[in-house]
C-alpha cells in the first residue's frame, strides 16, 4: 500500500496498517525507472492515464520485486486483463512478471477435520 492509498483508506485499513509491526513494513522510494514502467503501462493502454497512481505502484512492485502485490482495486489493478496487461510490459521490457492478487485470495481457512 502507498501512503497516499492509506490517507483515503476506511479506518478499519489504515488500523489494520498502524497494528503491523516496524519489522513487517519495508518503505521504498519512489525511482524513475518506476516513474518510466508506469508510463509504458500507459502508453500500451492498460489502463488510461487517469490510472497513474496505480501504475507507479504496480511498477514499484515489479522493479523491486515483490512476492504479491494485494489490492481490494478490481478496476484497475486486481483485473485479469489488466494483470495480463501489465505482465506483458513487463517481459516485454526485462522485468519479470508480477502476482497481483486480492485479500480474499490470500486469506487461510483453517481445516475441521
Amino acid at each position: 500500500m502507498t501512503k497516499n492509498e492509506l490517507v483515503n483508506a476506511p479506518d478499519q485499513v489504515k488500523d489494520f496498517v498502524n497494528a503491523l509491526p516496524e519489522y513487517l513494513i519495508e518503505y521504498i522510494e519512489i525511482v524513475n525507472e518506476a516513474l518510466d514502467l508506469a508510463d509504458v503501462y500507459i502508453k500500451e493502454n492498460v489502463v488510461g492515464k487517469t490510472s497513474r497512481e496505480d501504475c507507479i505502484h504496480i511498477a514499484l512492485a515489479t522493479i523491486f520485486r515483490a512476492d504479491v502485490l494485494v489490492s481490494w482495486n478490481f478496476k484497475h489493478i486486481v483485473n485479469l486483463s489488466r494483470i495480463r496487461g501489465y505482465n506483458s510490459v513487463n517481459l516485454r521490457t526485462g522485468f519479470p512478471s508480477i502476482e497481483i492478487r486480492s485479500p480474499l485470495e490470500l486469506i487461510e481457512y483453517e481445516e475441521n477435520n
